[in-house]
């Protein structure tokens, strides 16, 4: 078993490198994706591997990249979409939205639109305008659309082998902050055993209370569990990582047992993934409750200047308050 210590970033690598080596209708286009091997070097030596036909340079031009991409998927091909910055995704909307995400219903089903469109999200990194938000809720909300974030070098591996090999369209959100963490990395697993694309994990068992989280904020969860250790509070971590769909099955076996659910995530509070689950688990564990479900996420204000991100972004702080007030009711 080849098991290497990978960075998230590399793992994203390796991972594409195995798809487009498994696939040959597999492509890669984007902005810079070619010769610089993208802004974060997520498709390093790509191009020079696998050639310009494969890994294709783009035009400035977020709109055209997924148009393009809806022709090629119609025609056979499995394009993977590199969108630079999360920011710059708003140009590809209209596409993803009215082209990508309605191909196939349709068609009554006889057309489909295999695309992954990465987009590297979330803030933390010093960054200016437009390179730091959360658009996840825009996707997750939009039927025809599948949207999965990323947390841990193991799982951008294995994640995005399974998004391409996908017949459905999938928005596949990469924390970029997290993009240097390392972790393990099984590299010769069969794609066929790997944990399922569409289903949340548990990261880390608990009796107390759950903390639920994806993307940048999984590491987050797990810092303010091992601090709520202190004062005797044993949480339980779950990692989302599919937005749409939603996988709660998991997510109500746990709250059912502790009681107490506290969901974290970056993008702001107002109709975000957060608002959604809430409600959800309200309706299916109501009588298991000890308190309301509580959300610890970003402000309703646009991203701030780099100055001011760390005020903005949930830390471990605001989150180990969000758990002193799910044990105050």
């Amino acid at each position: 078993m080849a098991t290497e210590t990978l960075t998230l970033g590399k793992a994203l690598n390796r991972g594409l490198r195995r798809a487009l080596e498994s696939d040959p209708k597999v492509i890669i286009m984007g902005e810079d994706v070619g010769k610089l091997g993208g802004v974060f070097r997520i498709t390093d030596s790509l191009q020079k591997d696998f050639g310009e036909n494969r890994v294709i340079d783009t035009p400035l031009a977020e709109s055209g990249i997924i148009g393009t991409a809806v022709g090629l998927s119609i025609r056979g091909y499995r394009p993977i979409c590199e969108i630079q910055f999360d920011g710059f995704v708003y140009p590809a909307y209209d596409q993803i939205v009215s082209q990508v995400a309605k191909m196939h219903y349709r068609s009554q089903g006889k057309v489909k639109v295999p695309i992954v469109i990465r987009i590297p999200f979330g803030g933390g990194i010093g960054a200016v305008e437009h390179h730091s938000e959360s658009p996840e809720a825009y996707f997750a909300h939009t039927a025809g659309l599948k949207v999965v974030a990323c947390a841990t070098p193991q799982d951008a591996y294995t994640m995005i082998q399974q998004a391409v090999a996908s017949d459905d369209p999938i928005v596949f959100f990469e924390p970029k902050r997290r993009y240097h963490e390392k972790g393990l990395v099984d590299l010769d697993a069969p794609l066929g055993d790997a944990y399922p694309l569409h289903a949340a994990r548990v990261v880390r068992p608990g009796r107390d209370a759950t903390l639920l989280a994806y993307g940048p904020m999984v590491r987050t969860a797990l810092e303010a569990a091992a601090a709520a250790e202190e004062d005797g509070r044993d949480l339980e971590v779950i990692d989302l990582r599919t937005l749409s769909p939603l996988d709660l099955g998991l997510v109500y076996e746990s709250v059912r047992r502790t009681g107490r659910c506290v969901v974290v995530h970056e993008a702001p509070g107002n109709l975000g993934l957060g608002s959604e689950i809430a409600a959800r688990i309200t309706e299916e564990c109501f009588y298991f409750l000890e308190a309301p479900v509580l959300r610890v996420t970003g402000f309703d204000t646009p991203y701030p200047a780099a100055r001011l991100e760390e005020d903005y972004l949930p830390n471990l702080d605001r989150v180990l308050d969000g758990v002193d007030r799910t044990f105050g009711w």
